[in-house]
């Protein structure tokens, strides 16, 4: 065993605050891939609700096509550099999602529209009224949520903590006894 794996097993992780990033972040970073596979990196401003994020998009912008059309993304929030005591280990959650259109003017539509307003402010209605934004649906499937060191956690769906991850490569815990 070398110092590395030594350490490691000495490190207690932290608890969990997935609802704190929830709430401390407005936007999300994403993570999509267009149709010849190259990743884009981009972020939207979101709400969550409903067990899924929700984003008002540009049909306009790359990464509206390529959730369109490649209906899977990686959704991450991460804790504001400023706000940090140690760059490397900043709390950050990221989540594999399933991303579907919100047709208009449906029930989950309007509940979305509201609530993008109240957390965002009168520019959603400015920008819905541009014609060229659309409601995307980001479903998580599952996750990891990373909060110092030594201190991983694979995340469910509905975006509680699965098992704590430990030791090279994402291992659960287990597997490094």
């Amino acid at each position: 065993m070398n110092a590395i794996e030594t350490d490691q097993k000495k490190v207690k992780p932290k608890a969990p605050k997935i609802a704190d990033l929830l709430n401390s972040s407005r936007s999300v970073i994403l993570g999509t891939i267009d149709e010849n596979g190259n990743p884009l990196s981009s972020y939207a401003p979101y709400v969550y609700t409903e067990g899924s994020f929700q984003i008002l998009v540009s049909f306009m912008a790359k990464h509206t096509h390529n959730l369109k059309y490649r209906k899977r993304a990686s959704v991450m929030l991460i804790e504001d550099e400023s706000a940090t005591k140690q760059i490397y280990a900043r709390d950050r959650l990221t989540i594999e999602c399933e991303a579907t259109v919100i047709e208009p003017e449906t029930e989950c539509w309007n509940h979305t529209i509201n609530t993008l307003r109240e957390r965002h402010g009168k520019i959603v209605d400015v920008l819905w009224g541009l014609n060229d934004f659309i409601l995307i649906n980001l479903k998580p499937v599952r996750g990891s949520y990373v909060n110092g060191f030594g201190s991983a956690y694979s995340v469910n769906a509905d975006l509680t903590i699965n098992d704590h991850v430990r030791g090279a490569h994402g291992q659960h815990a287990e597997d490094n006894k």
